[in-house]
């Protein structure tokens, strides 16, 4: 089984790291030479994906500007969020009703995508098919971040996610979704752990384990580390 389509979520204030985001949305800011959303489209590039829908709302210009110039390989629409931000559930729906695709693969940009990845995305991708499932996240022990101030999002254990006193697994931006998880779902302002949440109270939320080092743009102090290192 493949996944044909990848999601890129675009559409944040980016308001951490502020002042850099008051005239660059969070996407474009530059690391090592490179945006971060360049990073994120050309790791999808190296996964085989025939096409990327891109949500933008802050901004959007720039980030329709970026795309037009680069003038990327991959197919790559940009679906504008509207008058109003939709979060992270919102914005996917949106995308997702513009495609008759069910299964997804979503990234969120402010992850220092590479090539490192590809492998763990690639298995994880086998596990989500090989197993029937509807979603899962990539997640790492949150002692692999490079932000050693993030705090867990779950616990991991047989591939099955829970919360707990613990949370020692962060989130890193990476997920599979079937469109199925959105039916009761509008088109509105609404967060993806809305949809987590209902799948930990059926004990039905699935991960699979990064082993790599784990670098985000988690705020402006992160930012500055992450440039100088």
């Amino acid at each position: 089984m493949k996944i044909n389509t990848a999601l890129i979520l675009c559409a944040g204030l980016g308001k951490r790291l502020n002042p850099l985001t008051l005239k660059i949305p969070k996407p474009l800011l530059v690391l090592k030479n490179i945006s971060v959303l360049e990073r994120c489209i050309n790791m999808i590039q190296e996964l085989g994906i025939k096409k990327i829908l891109l949500n933008t709302f802050y901004l959007e210009n720039q980030i329709t500007e970026f795309v037009k110039k680069k003038n990327f390989t991959i197919d790559i629409e940009i679906i504008e969020d509207g008058k109003e931000i939709l979060g992270t559930g919102g914005g996917i729906l949106n995308m997702i009703r513009q495609t008759q695709e069910k299964d997804f693969i979503i990234f969120n940009p402010d992850t220092m995508w590479d090539k490192n990845y590809i492998l763990e995305i690639n298995k994880m991708k086998d596990f989500y098919f090989s197993n029937n499932l509807n979603n899962i996240l990539l997640v790492t022990d949150k002692k692999r971040s490079f932000d050693i101030s993030l705090k867990g999002d779950f616990d991991l254990k047989n591939n099955l996610l829970k919360k707990s006193k613990h949370n020692n697994f962060i989130y890193i931006g990476c997920q599979i979704l079937n469109n199925n998880l959105f039916e009761k779902y509008k088109v509105c302002n609404f967060s993806i752990s809305e949809i987590w949440n209902e799948l930990l109270k059926k004990n039905k939320l699935n991960g699979f384990e990064s082993c790599n080092k784990f670098y985000h743009l988690t705020n402006l102090e992160t930012f500055k580390r992450l440039k100088d290192s």
